[in-house]
């Protein structure tokens, strides 16, 4: 699973706006009034103005092994938001290594370097993003979710079971859908909420759009 593109909702359109190109340092490829976007190695991350939002989890890839020189660049520009005191989390069953922080809206950004998936570069800055990696789903239902996003793309679980938290898609691109009542974000315990967005994908050779709205998944 490709992620093409994620559109998510902001009520601080500048402030993100501020952040995202002054901060992370990330080129705008396309602004309005009421929305921008970013370009993210291969896909795009769009921002649109909203209101009576929750915060996002979002996850972007970089290469294989750099964690380390991606921590030290984001240190510079963010805090970082540490689990037990380690600023990187290693996931060994995942073959990846993560690196978290918020940004102006809360929204959990996380870096994520895989083992086997991308070559590492020499050095790191924005321009080693390589594209969106993961975006949470909290819900009521995760096997509603799950059942919905299996049948109509054939999107298999990558980790976790469908009853309080499982990770739909593969390495290339996940949906993190979790129990809004019973699971919270990783790494900071934040409650996971639903929050809308909109979200198109490449699966099985074919570019699919989905829409999630007041906690429903949608076709687009």
């Amino acid at each position: 699973m490709k992620i093409n593109c994620l559109r998510i909702y902001t009520e601080n359109i500048e402030e993100q706006l501020k952040f995202y190109t002054n901060v992370l340092r990330l080129p705008v490829s396309k602004k309005t009034k009421n929305s921008f976007q970013l370009q993210i190695g291969y896909s795009i991350l769009e921002f649109q103005r909203g209101q009576n939002l929750n915060p996002y989890h979002i996850a972007f890839h970089i290469a294989a092994e750099q964690e380390e020189e991606a921590l030290k660049w984001l240190m510079k520009r963010v805090e970082i938001l540490e689990d037990q005191g380690k600023p990187i989390v290693d996931f060994p069953a995942w073959n990846a290594k993560s690196i978290y922080f918020y940004d102006r809206d809360r929204n959990i950004i996380e870096f994520i370097s895989r083992k086997h998936l991308h070559p590492k570069t020499e050095s790191f800055s924005e321009n080693n993003l390589i594209g969106i990696a993961e975006i949470g789903l909290a819900t009521k239902d995760v096997a509603e979710n799950y059942r919905f996003l299996n049948q109509y793309f054939k999107l298999g679980i990558y980790f976790g079971t469908p009853e309080i938290f499982c990770a739909i898609g593969d390495e290339n691109g996940l949906l993190i859908v979790v129990d809004e009542k019973r699971k919270t974000w990783f790494p900071t315990n934040d409650k996971a909420l639903p929050t809308d967005f909109d979200l198109k994908f490449e699966h099985l050779g074919i570019l699919r759009e989905v829409n999630y709205t007041n906690g429903k998944l949608d076709i687009l």
